[in-house]
């Protein structure tokens, strides 16, 4: 397969992250649906890390093997574990001080009582719609959170793309590339599940689909040119720790909404689509 061969299915690959993002200009008019989406997209997320970590202790165990049959050297194995760790911890922990610190300060709340009733409603409602934008500000940068995560997930996914297809295993290739198409139109999901009620505009869908599925385009490209393993180690682990922080938050975030059983019910949901989707490509390498 020709790198311009392998460069144009990557970006077929990577793109059809669009293909779940039109949902979020839908009017989600109950909570019930909004539990629904959100927590089918932790399914999903839940899925990629399980994925992510896999890839990343795959590459460890290797590394081990090497070690023990006296091909590798202890420090880099150790160096593999230590680039794991720290990937990890600044996806995760790094990801939530960011986030946070780009977070706009709360608004203080109304006053009440006073002799300039009328002032007094005047400004409240001016401060209720600020609550309301502030709210809608988070939850697309929320949005563009999980998008980053999941964008360090597919330029890993891009790599291994790249790898098989400068290998000559253009089966291979090919079966990863359709496998990583079907499981990146699911990621959309992921991505909008958390807005809620927040209808966002297309041109941030345009931005988020190219932050989370532009990255499977560059990693195919880099792993055509270049095979490093070190490389693939350090963006699992950064995807690992930023899609667990970016769990949680979607957690923490929905659990004020009820509707408990429908919500299990569709992160089971979720996780399987992930599985599904994904066999295609383990099928591939099989």
């Amino acid at each position: 397969m020709s790198f311009g061969q392998t460069i144009v299915l990557g970006a077929l690959a990577g793109f059809t992250i669009y293909l779940g993002l039109p949902v979020g200009r839908l009017r989600l008019l109950s909570s019930r649906t909004r539990v629904a989406l959100a927590m089918f997209a932790v399914g999903i997320l839940a899925f990629i890390l399980v994925d992510v970590l896999s890839h990343g202790s795959g590459i460890l165990e290797t590394a081990l093997e090497r070690y023990k049959a006296g091909k590798a050297s202890f420090g880099h194995m150790a160096g593999l574990v230590g680039l794991l760790a720290g990937g990890f911890t600044l996806g995760a922990a790094g990801l939530g001080i960011l986030e946070r610190r780009l977070r706009p300060a709360p608004l203080p709340p109304p006053a009440a009582g006073g002799s300039q009733a009328a002032v007094i409603d005047a400004d409240d409602a001016a401060r209720l719609g600020e609550q309301t934008d502030l709210a809608r500000r988070r939850a697309l940068q929320t949005g563009l959170v999980i998008a980053t995560a999941i964008g360090l997930h597919n330029f890993a996914e891009g790599l291994a793309i790249g790898v098989s297809a400068r290998a000559g295993a253009v089966t291979l290739a090919t079966v990863l590339i359709i496998g990583f198409a079907l499981h990146n139109a699911t990621e959309g999901f992921g991505i909008i599940g958390p807005l809620g009620a927040v209808r966002p505009s297309w041109r941030w869908l345009m931005l988020v689909g190219l932050i989370g599925g532009g990255p499977t385009f560059i990693g195919s490209m880099v792993g055509y040119a270049v095979t490093s393993t070190p490389l693939e180690l350090c963006f699992y682990a950064l995807a690992g720790g930023a899609i667990l922080y970016v769990i949680g938050e979607i957690w923490h975030g929905i659990r004020r909404d009820g509707h408990r059983e429908l919500g299990l019910l569709l992160h089971a949901c979720g996780f399987i689509a992930g599985v599904l989707t994904d066999l295609i490509g383990a099928h591939g390498g099989g």
